[in-house]
């Protein structure tokens, strides 16, 4: 920037809170702190928790973008000065009017920043009608675009349509704000982007109803949707389902219960932190890529199965499922730092599949650790102990990779591999 004789090129980002910025005595010994309070400062610390299909978010962006052009078309060269100049505000300080008067560069600077959504509309819904509305889907007929819509604790027994771009926020405990639904999708998805928050989502027809197919807690049928702190479930099918072409974020949830799988993805999705319980399967990736962090995936029939495309699975508590904790059916998978335990068999992979298992725990399985029916897999810095029969199984169809794993203290041994296949199998530096 001394070469360019500029000094407001660096645009730092205030994100979260430091006593080194608020404090003026703190400020005034740390030299890093006044370079960065004395520059062109953007407050982003209400904006952090925010998603980025938030409008609010974009507009922030949009208004960094344009700091940036304008910093960039000036010429080199600290800006002179311009006349000072009334700002029309009687009450505004009169250091921000100089530094609002001074360039173009120094009236973005001086932009009040953006902490709260005071600016999107927001339409309440009751179901007592006490509010604006009494059903959510009135609500989302007369909301427009990027408007919020507060759900009030209540029953509302309604199918959702959601076709417009639109945050839906229970206003209250999820549990005491549920939407149920018969004979359709409870929430079904298609729009550009949107987001759904705290809402207990049912889907409440029973196994044996009469029924044309089998009806899902929500639908992500196109566009992008953040799914955050809601509780879904389904008595006749699958709880969520994303649709090839369309992306999910799914945080914090409770998926349970399903009739189908908890979460089955043709398209994109990403879930962490969500407990997944009591399905069919926990996740069932179909021929697509997802990423699983730090969910707890318990008391399914099968934990993940994957079933084509990539999947991603890092910090995840698979455990006690009836028959396989993970299962890599085809394509690939990458496995890190989950534990793996209390299932039939811990990680099984089929035809044609191809994964990396690295620094797992998978214990505690009744059968085996590891079962490579079919296809390849390698594995390192694994912990595979106490497994009820070996703690890695080869196929007769199969091979593998293992080094620096620790696989002692299994009660069928460390291995099963046929006199056919051990040359396609290579060990390297495990503790046996």
């Amino acid at each position: 920037m001394g070469e360019l004789g500029r000094s407001d090129l660096f645009l730092p980002l205030y994100y979260i809170s430091a006593p080194q910025m608020d404090d003026p005595e703190v400020r005034g010994s740390d030299e890093l702190a006044r370079v960065l309070a004395s520059r062109q400062l953007a407050d982003w610390r209400e904006l952090r928790f925010k998603p980025f299909t938030s409008p609010v978010v974009r507009k922030a962006v949009a208004q960094l973008a344009s700091r940036m052009r304008d910093l960039i078309m000036q010429p080199s060269g600290d800006p002179e000065p311009a006349p000072a100049r009334p700002s029309g505000k009687p009450d505004q300080p009169a250091a921000v009017a100089e530094k609002t008067a001074a360039s173009p560069t120094a009236r973005i600077a001086a932009a009040p920043a953006i902490t709260a959504e005071s600016e999107q509309p927001v339409h309440v819904v009751d179901s007592a009608r006490r509010r604006d509305f009494a059903t959510v889907g009135e609500a989302i007929k007369a909301a427009k675009p990027g408007d919020r819509i507060l759900v009030r604790p209540g029953l509302y027994l309604e199918a959702l349509v959601v076709d417009k771009q639109l945050e839906i926020l229970g206003d209250g405990p999820a549990a005491e704000i549920v939407i149920s639904a018969r004979d359709a999708h409870t929430l079904q998805f298609r729009a550009s982007t949107g987001r759904v928050a705290n809402l207990t989502l049912l889907q409440a027809d029973d196994e044996g109803d009469e029924r044309d197919e089998s009806w899902y807690g929500v639908t992500v049928d196109e566009g992008q949707l953040d799914l955050e702190g809601c509780d879904i479930s389904s008595r006749s099918g699958t709880c969520v389902w994303v649709s090839w072409g369309a992306e999910l974020r799914l945080r914090r949830s409770i998926i349970r219960d399903g009739n189908g799988a908890g979460v089955a993805v043709t398209g994109l999705a990403t879930l962490e932190d969500n407990d997944i319980t009591g399905n069919t399967t926990g996740v069932w990736i179909v021929s697509s890529n997802c990423a699983l962090r730090g969910n707890q995936i318990r008391g399914n029939t099968v934990g993940v199965m994957a079933s084509g495309g990539l999947s991603t699975l890092e910090d995840n508590n698979i455990t006690d499922n009836a028959h396989r904790g993970v299962l890599i059916q085809f394509g690939n998978g990458a496995l890190r730092g989950n534990r793996i335990r209390g299932s039939r068999y811990g990680v099984c992979a089929g035809k044609d599949a191809l994964g990396t298992l690295e620094d797992n725990e998978i214990t505690d399985n009744t059968e085996d650790g590891v079962w490579v029916e079919h296809g390849n897999l390698t594995l390192r810095r694994n912990r595979i102990n106490r497994n009820g029969s070996v703690a890695i199984r080869i196929g007769a169809d199969a091979g593998g990779r293992a080094e620096d794993n620790d696989l002692s203290g299994n009660r069928g041994g460390a291995w099963s591999v046929p006199e056919s296949r051990k040359a396609n199998v290579t060990r390297a530096r495990n503790k046996e």
